[in-house]
């Protein structure tokens, strides 16, 4: 299943989504928060295991330019992430890109995303984003804004790796107290001697101490997914 390039805008930076239309009537619309690096294969394979389940999904874009190398990507992320309200605003644009699908037309979103795309589903969770779902696989926990009592409309679910060095217990605990502060629904999976980038086959071969690809956890994060979307949709 091919993806479509949808072009939009977050003010003067243009930005490529790449959508995944369901076979029939979709049954929601889902929101792709990419890794670090934007917009690549594993994220869009994840669109179309969303479009086979039978919603339309769209990867959104982060920079609205390509990610040399990873160390590009710190930089581009970086700058993204250096404003609360731009990175926020940026991640509302591409929900409004979703939303914006005839497909898509009065249909319940959610977000998911992956690492740095995890965090990006927290933060539309935090900022009160109009879904009813936000999902992060292995993604970082912490924030510059925390949640205020009463903000966080979407519930939520945290699939995370608990030997991933990236979110130490510390963020893990505060992530915690910030959303029981904020009286949000939220469910939390760990996965014992799983490291970060758990769901990519690809982790291993980077060659990273720090990332690694579990199959149990993949499968058992998904399965998570699923099940929340059957209740949420």
């Amino acid at each position: 299943m091919a993806l479509e390039q949808i072009a939009y805008r977050d003010g003067e930076t243009e930005l490529t989504g790449w959508l995944a239309r369901p076979v029939g009537a979709a049954r929601g619309a889902v929101l792709v928060l990419p890794t670090i690096m934007n917009p690549n294969s594993p994220m869009e394979r994840r669109a179309q295991m969303l479009a086979a389940d039978g919603f339309i999904a769209m990867v959104a874009d982060f920079y609205g330019q390509p990610v040399r190398d990873f160390e590009h990507s710190m930089q581009l992320a970086g700058a993204l992430r250096a404003s609360v309200d731009g990175y926020r605003a940026r991640l509302l644009a591409g929900l409004a890109t979703l939303r914006e699908q005839p497909e898509a037309q009065g249909l319940k979103a959610a977000a998911i995303g992956y690492c740095m795309g995890g965090q990006a589903a927290l933060e539309l969770a935090r900022e009160g984003a109009d879904i009813v779902l936000a999902a992060s696989f292995h993604g970082i926990l912490d924030t510059a804004r925390p949640a205020a009592p009463g903000a966080v409309k979407a519930r939520l679910l945290v699939c995370h790796g608990d030997a991933d060095p990236l979110v130490p217990r510390s963020q893990v605990t505060a992530f915690w107290e910030e959303m029981d502060a904020a009286g949000a629904d939220w469910h939390f999976h760990a996965y014992s001697g799983v490291k970060h980038g758990f769901t990519d086959p690809g982790s291993d071969a980077r060659g990273v101490p720090a990332i690694g690809y579990d199959a149990s956890a993949d499968r058992q994060s998904w399965a998570a997914l699923t099940g929340l979307f059957a209740e949420v949709f």
